[in-house]
């Protein structure tokens, strides 16, 4: 039986562009990951509409006719199907999500009085939220906002320095499925929030906004406005990539929870391919060595890291 051959797909690997080897089956990217071991995912896979691999036996089948020649093979089971329906292994995985129903709904009983206070702030410090024309003078504002600082919470910002071009390229995927939603303040892009749509959901890609403008509250009132459109063009829910990633107690997840964001749990599979994948899945070696680090250990070495970029002088092109 004829091999698939494998080509290049770029992906984002810490903000920076990185060709990985790919095939496509059933309408899907399939990419593969790591050195030691090989790790098969489907591209962009929160974004996919539709169910992500409806016939997982016909697709494993075929991902094992390609040239990938992957260890594991990795998928999730999209919310809300989130009981599981497949005879894999898998782990529970979560999401950040707002189930919508109203904007009055949302604004009344799914957030704080602290981000309604936060949203009327904004509006009484002059900020104007509106949806966006994705131009060149909305690229540039991104610019600006990328290049405020190198650093961000606590560690190098990825996307600082990123030419025009290239801030354009990142942005311009998913055509005819993007909004974009942009924070002025005097007339000056000082937030920005990027979301896919993918079916009932609408999907931050990116929120960001000048950490000197942060007493305005701008990324509260972006979240609003996202709120209101997505409503307004029948969206079932809201998500905003994961709700805790290692530590549940961390800022970042509280921001979440007061803005009316939801822990979703949905499974995530785990199909050895090889001998060695099957080991590597029985040992946990799929997993990060830092995934291993107790959360009182991690929360002390992001500490250690904050401070030292905090204080350290940081040349331009490191």
């Amino acid at each position: 039986m004829t091999m698939v051959t494998t080509a290049k797909t770029a992906i984002s690997v810490r903000g920076k562009p990185v060709t990985v080897p790919s095939v496509h089956i059933e309408d899907r990217t399939v990419l593969t990951t790591g050195t030691w071991l090989k790790v098969a995912t489907i591209q962009d896979e929160e974004l996919v509409i539709g169910e992500l691999v409806p016939n997982p036996e016909s697709f494993i089948a075929q991902l094992k006719r390609t040239e990938l020649d992957a260890d594991l093979f990795t998928f999730i089971q999209k919310p809300p199907d989130v009981v599981p329906r497949f005879r894999f292994p898998f782990e529970w995985e979560n999401f950040a999500i707002v189930p919508l129903t109203s904007y009055a709904e949302w604004w009344d009983h799914q957030v704080e009085p602290s981000v309604r206070r936060a949203v009327r702030k904004a509006v009484k410090s002059g900020v104007t939220v509106k949806v966006a024309e994705f131009d060149d003078a909305f690229v540039r504002g991104i610019c600006r906002i990328n290049d405020e600082t190198r650093i961000r919470q606590g560690r190098r910002f990825w996307h600082y320095g990123k030419s025009f071009d290239d801030v354009l390229r990142e942005n311009s995927t998913y055509p005819g499925r993007n909004l974009f939603i942009g924070a002025y303040y005097e007339e000056e892009l000082i937030g920005y929030m990027r979301l896919i749509f993918a079916g009932e959901l609408g999907s931050t890609v990116q929120i960001l906004s000048m950490m000197k403008h942060y007493d305005k509250r701008p990324q509260n009132a972006l979240i609003a406005k996202a709120v209101e459109e997505c409503v307004g063009r029948g969206l079932r829910y809201l998500m905003y990539c994961n709700y805790v990633y290692r530590d549940p107690e961390s800022s970042l997840t509280e921001f979440k929870r007061r803005n009316g964001f939801e822990k979703v749990q949905f499974p995530k599979y785990y199909v050895p391919l090889t001998g060695k994948g099957y080991w590597a899945l029985r040992l946990g070696f799929h997993h990060r060595v830092v995934d291993r680090i107790p959360v009182t250990v991690t929360r002390r070495l992001l500490g250690i890291r904050s401070w030292w970029y905090e204080r350290a002088q940081v040349p331009d092109g490191e």
